[in-house]
């Protein structure tokens, strides 16, 4: 496994001091973002795409320093049924892939989007409950007609490529825990598709992790490593279905933290060691949203959490077996 950063955070930095730092604090693998929520500070496809001493170069900064990517990210929802916002996420999803081709990247990531409740629409509309049937209606037009669609054209698009789509499990949108991962996989058909597995995005679910890991198993093709705390005094009052501000921290029932200051380091060790059980031996990207923290302390201090924690050498023969 290789210590990684999602350097959307970083985004303020210049490209070259920020892979100076990045190593310096012993990363071996960092996740560019390359276009819609996530922005593309540090790597613009529109402009690469045609670049070819621009991509050999960029490809060259990063091998110098020891580091390789582990994925690119366009964290968008290209079902967006508003055209002046879906119309750009679909594109950024496309460049993105055309993107990792060109550079080598065998992993894109992205959300699964969320359309409209029915056609005509202009808002995304997220269901959380079966009832009354108004909802399942909505959400059988949203998988039939217009996500599995889309992702059986996006998915042929990036197979053709030797692009894997990693799609980040998060609420809000269609895919947001493991049988959602495995419904779309089967739907479009290809084990091209799995996830990007992001515990934060579990735990306030009220999933374990752990349990999701081994139910994923050979679908996770990336990992964020965040972490997310309960607040027991609020969400024990109002539930975790918070609306507030994610900056409203101490009223919020949950808040992403940092790795290691939501779940203890054995809860962590039990995610690295079933990770490994299930074959995945890639990228720990940490991603920092912790509002508690700067960027740089949030990230350094997950690093140093990690890097005991990470298993990086084969298992070998079970010579006492």
């Amino acid at each position: 496994m290789k210590l990684g950063v999602f350097i959307a955070a970083f985004a303020n930095m210049e490209f070259e001091p920020l892979l100076d730092y990045v190593a310096s604090v012993g990363v071996n693998a960092i996740e560019i973002p390359v276009g819609a929520y996530v922005g593309d500070a540090h790597l613009k496809p529109a402009q690469m795409l045609h670049d070819e001493a621009g991509c050999r170069e960029l490809k060259a900064k990063i091998a110098a320093r020891g580091l390789s990517i582990s994925a690119l990210s366009a964290h968008a929802n290209p079902l967006h049924p508003n055209p002046a916002i879906g119309q750009p996420h679909r594109e950024a999803v496309k460049n993105g892939i055309l993107m990792a081709e060109k550079l080598g990247v065998e992993t894109f990531v992205t959300f699964s989007g969320c359309p409209g409740g029915a056609p005509g629409d202009m808002t995304p509309n997220w269901v959380t409950c079966p009832w009354p049937t108004d909802f399942s209606d909505t959400v059988k037009y949203q998988w039939e007609k217009v996500m599995i669609p889309y992702w059986k054209e996006i998915n042929a698009f990036a197979e053709q490529r030797g692009v894997r789509i990693a799609i980040e499990m998060h609420p809000g949108f269609c895919v947001y825990s493991a049988e959602h991962v495995l419904a779309l996989r089967d739907a479009v058909g290809s084990k091209n598709i799995g996830a990007n597995f992001d515990p934060s995005h579990l735990f306030w679910q009220g999933v374990d992790p752990v349990f999701a890991i081994r139910r994923l198993g050979d679908a996770i093709f990336h990992f964020h490593a965040k972490d997310t705390v309960i607040d027991p005094v609020n969400a024990n009052v109002n539930g975790v279905l918070d609306t507030k501000s994610y900056s409203d921290f101490i009223n919020r029932s949950w808040i992403f933290r940092t790795v290691g200051y939501g779940h203890s380091e054995s809860a962590w060790r039990d995610m690295v060691s079933n990770l490994r059980l299930v074959g995945y031996d890639g990228a720990l990207s940490i991603e920092h949203e912790d509002g508690l923290m700067s960027q740089k302390e949030g990230f350094e201090k997950a690093a140093h959490f990690l890097k005991n924690i990470l298993i990086k050498d084969d298992a070998g023969h079970a010579f006492w077996a």
